[in-house]
């Protein structure tokens, strides 16, 4: 693609609507940075190291990497990476408001049983939708946001069918195959409990297993601890309540479990890097209500 950026700015508050642009060098991305949008970028060419908070991973063409808002990351090339990069804040498009058209949460983004990267099988698929998006961009025609809302539907669609193609590759498939009978008991028992359960024991005495030997599988087959796990999970599900309704935070805390909401805003701040009141004014506010 040729190296050039389509952007379009929310004129409420001046924050970034919907960006595209292409990179031949790792100069944007090579320190650690959160932004208060989602990124959909696409490792075309070259190799690079991939950081995700505190993990670390070697990253090679034809790569598709999907951060939520607030996620830690940067790329550093190791050879002459090169790509695409698609930001939407959630003013422009609510992945949650859309879920059950197009359920990305979860898939693509806050998946904290998965990796945030994956194989791209196809990538002309999504190059081409990303040049209708240019040209929709460059000619601001009557309806412009309607359009571009469409061609972003039609490519989050054809990203989650090329993960669900990875996904189902033989290396993966043989890998879940292989998980521990345990880790899928855990997964369904997080789901269930998270609200109510916040340590590694609670589930190690739910699971009947102890939690030497829990923390080992988790840490084996999540490259997590426990601990992450747990905390991620309600994590995710207190920035969806923070996003989609108009709780006030003592109320999100408290149906998180969390009896003193100053504990749990000094707990949010610490795993997101912003409190819940400033994650609220700049990802969303209670957009299913409005």
């Amino acid at each position: 693609m040729e190296n050039k950026t389509a952007t379009l700015i929310n004129n409420t508050n001046g924050e970034l609507a919907f960006k595209l642009f292409s990179f031949n060098d790792d100069r944007i991305f090579d320190h650690i940075q959160r932004h208060n949008y989602y990124s959909i970028i696409l490792i075309l060419k070259g190799e690079a190291q991939l950081q995700i908070e505190l993990e670390k991973y070697t990253i090679s063409n034809k790569t598709a990497i999907c951060i939520s808002p607030y996620q830690p990351y940067s790329i550093k090339s190791i050879k002459n990476v090169s790509g695409v990069v698609l930001n939407f804040h959630s003013d422009f498009f609510c992945t949650y408001k859309h879920q059950n058209e197009i359920e990305t949460e979860g898939v693509l983004f806050h998946n904290i049983f998965g990796r945030t990267f994956f194989n791209l099988s196809n990538e002309e698929v999504l190059l081409n939708i990303i040049i209708q998006m240019e040209l929709e961009i460059a000619q601001g025609k009557i309806g412009q946001h309607e359009s571009l809302v469409s061609y972003l539907k039609i490519f989050l669609i054809s990203i989650l069918r090329i993960k669900n193609l990875d996904t189902n590759s033989s290396e993966t498939t043989s890998k879940e195959n292989n998980k521990p009978q345990i880790l899928q008991s855990l997964i369904y028992s997080i789901e269930t409990n998270y609200k109510e359960k916040h340590t590694p024991k609670d589930y190690s005495e739910i699971l009947n297993i102890s939690s030497s030997v829990l923390s080992k599988l988790v840490k084996e087959y999540f490259n997590k601890t426990l601990t992450k796990l747990i905390t991620e999970r309600i994590i995710v599900e207190a920035k969806r309540e923070l996003y989609l309704t108009s709780k006030t935070i003592k109320e999100v805390s408290f149906l998180l479990g969390y009896d003193d909401e100053y504990y749990f805003s000094r707990f949010f701040k610490k795993k997101v890097g912003v409190s819940p009141n400033i994650y609220r004014k700049n990802v969303g506010f209670a957009k299913a209500e409005s």
